[in-house]
């Protein structure tokens, strides 16, 4: 058994597709095929299945492909503190919710590529918050960086960066627009416009549930800028993260409902496997993702923390002129 039958079988087992895999290897995909028809000979398993034109793991190959990681990880790590490279190298893979693929990837990929061109980032957005789990256990994903309600696992690491304030949004001129609370019940007989699931979803079908609210109708929208354009058009009302209309709150295109219901306990937080070594190429990203993220939270709470002594201010100095 052969590093290099290891590392074949590991592409494989991630791609699926032993095409794809002899391109992102650079071998002939005869290679490939003989390089794992010569490893399941040696364990005398099969580690996969043909179905029709879908390959897929069997359970002897989801089982090999975990030790698989773990030796092709330490021999990594060997290399780096042996070899003592002075700059990160490798190809990490990385899943993202759709609001940080959005809002927040754009700028950390420009710092991210600046730092660190020997890396190569592979990103996986659409994930759902059931499913990394298992992904980050087989190794087909490094990291997650998501926003949903705290994670407690004894198999991973989860790193809460922000609060992520989730905000009931309408269409500018809506009649709930002007009051000073709008409850569960207020939403009574509207039009309701939602993500796929996920966890601020939940807590607010929940808040409607509770409240015995029948919509006028509901609409699932897998996108979230497609639902913004829904509010602004005069649709419906939905629950967003305010990182995503922040714009369009600035702009006046939409308003920001005065919600008096259930709270949002939805934090963005970096996940990783507790037994997954933090290479230096994985660390480089935490560091980054921590910096451009946790820089920009802090420098919004100056601004309003100036923004409120600056209304402060101004109240008092009119206070003496009256």
């Amino acid at each position: 058994m052969e590093l290099k039958q290891l590392k074949i079988f590991q592409v494989a087992a991630r791609e699926l597709n032993f095409t794809r895999t002899a391109e992102i290897l650079h071998y002939a995909q005869s290679s490939v095929t003989a390089q794992i028809k010569s490893l399941e000979e040696e364990l005398a398993v099969q580690l996969f299945d043909w179905l029709g034109k879908r390959v897929i793991l069997t359970d002897a190959g989801k089982r090999f492909k975990l030790y698989t990681d773990k030796v092709l990880d330490l021999t990594e790590e060997a290399k780096e503190t042996v070899g003592g490279s002075e700059e990160p190298s490798g190809t990490l893979t990385i899943c993202a919710s759709e609001t940080q693929c959005t809002y927040r990837l754009p700028a950390l990929l420009k710092l991210f590529q600046a730092r660190f061109p020997k890396i190569k980032l592979i990103f996986r957005p659409g994930i759902s918050e059931n499913d990394f789990e298992d992904l980050l256990a087989q190794g087909l994903i490094d990291a997650v960086l998501i926003s949903m309600t705290r994670i407690n696992s004894d198999k991973l690491i989860a790193e809460q960066l922000v609060a992520e304030p989730i905000v009931i949004v309408s269409p500018l001129n809506h009649p709930l627009a002007d009051k000073s609370e709008v409850r569960p019940a207020d939403l009574n007989g509207q039009p309701l416009l939602f993500t796929e699931k996920c966890d601020y979803r939940n807590i607010f079908e929940a808040s409607l549930v509770d409240a015995a609210v029948q919509p006028l109708c509901d609409l699932e929208l897998g996108d979230i800028e497609a639902i913004k354009k829904c509010v602004i058009a005069g649709i419906g009302i939905a629950a967003l993260p305010k990182l995503a209309v922040e714009k369009e709150i600035e702009e006046g295109s939409m308003s920001v409902l005065r919600w008096k219901g259930p709270e949002f306990p939805i934090v963005t937080q970096l996940v990783w496997h507790k037994d997954k070594w933090v290479s230096p190429a994985l660390s480089a990203f935490l560091d980054i993702t921590r910096e451009v993220i946790l820089d920009n939270y802090f420098l919004i709470c100056i601004y309003v923390a100036e923004l409120s002594l600056f209304t402060f201010h101004l109240r008092l100095y009119m206070f003496q002129k009256i």
